[in-house]
């Protein structure tokens, strides 16, 4: 038996970039080679114009509706009310029955719902409850999905000091190498090399003069010294 709810096998994701897509640009007619060519859902198109055509997107033919046109160029808050009233409409069944309560329904009770009316495989009863989910979640309804989140590779500022002005000085990091001696008696130890890291804050508003005797102090004691 065909379902009667269509679903995605893609997931949200699918679902979510073909409504993120047509809400920057709603094509005038929509087909598997439109998506193809937007690259969305692959090897999944079919499943996704089902979709489209059940929420009233798109006509048989595959030209856009007046319903989309006029949800699909509002702001946020406009277009989750219309998409909503498109949702509610194509799934009428479901909203007949549990009223206002279906957008907040469980998993459990939505893929029984699906698989009571469409009698299909368990499989195909959690897809068709995910793809509910997420068109819920689309409209700011139940529970929305989360996002997947990009965590930045970038290390945690410190936090200065209280009290301490960032702006009024400048870090310079010197590395000195310095060199082993060769040991003592008559066995002569292995010569290796040592790197010192030196960091020296210099305030910003010092001229050049006291920069160069910092500067000269450090070749003289450190650099050169023994």
């Amino acid at each position: 038996m065909a379902e009667k709810h269509p679903y995605s096998p893609g997931g949200a994701g699918a679902i979510t970039a073909t409504v993120t897509q047509f809400r920057n640009a709603l094509p005038t007619q929509i087909s598997a080679e439109t998506l193809k060519k937007l690259g969305i859902a692959p090897n999944n198109e079919t499943y996704i114009i089902n979709l489209l055509r059940f929420l009233g997107v798109i006509d048989a033919g595959g030209n856009k509706t007046p319903a989309a046109s006029s949800a699909f160029t509002k702001d946020d808050d406009e277009f989750q009310k219309e998409l909503g009233a498109m949702i509610e409409e194509a799934y009428a069944e479901l909203f007949k029955l549990h009223q206002e309560k279906a957008w907040d329904l469980p998993e459990s009770r939505l893929i029984s719902f699906f698989r009571t009316t469409d009698q299909t495989s368990a499989i195909t009863g959690k897809r068709q409850a995910l793809t509910f989910q997420t068109l819920a979640s689309l409209a700011g309804h139940g529970n929305a999905l989360d996002a997947p989140k990009l965590k930045s590779t970038r290390p945690a500022k410190k936090a200065a000091p209280k009290g301490t002005d960032t702006k009024l000085s400048t870090s310079k990091i010197l590395e000195v190498p310095a060199k082993i001696g060769e040991g003592t008696g008559s066995r002569r130890e292995r010569d290796f090399g040592l790197t010192v890291r030196i960091e020296v804050n210099l305030p910003q508003a010092a001229d050049q003069e006291t920069y160069d005797r910092i500067f000269r102090s450090i070749r003289e004691n450190l650099l050169n010294g023994r």
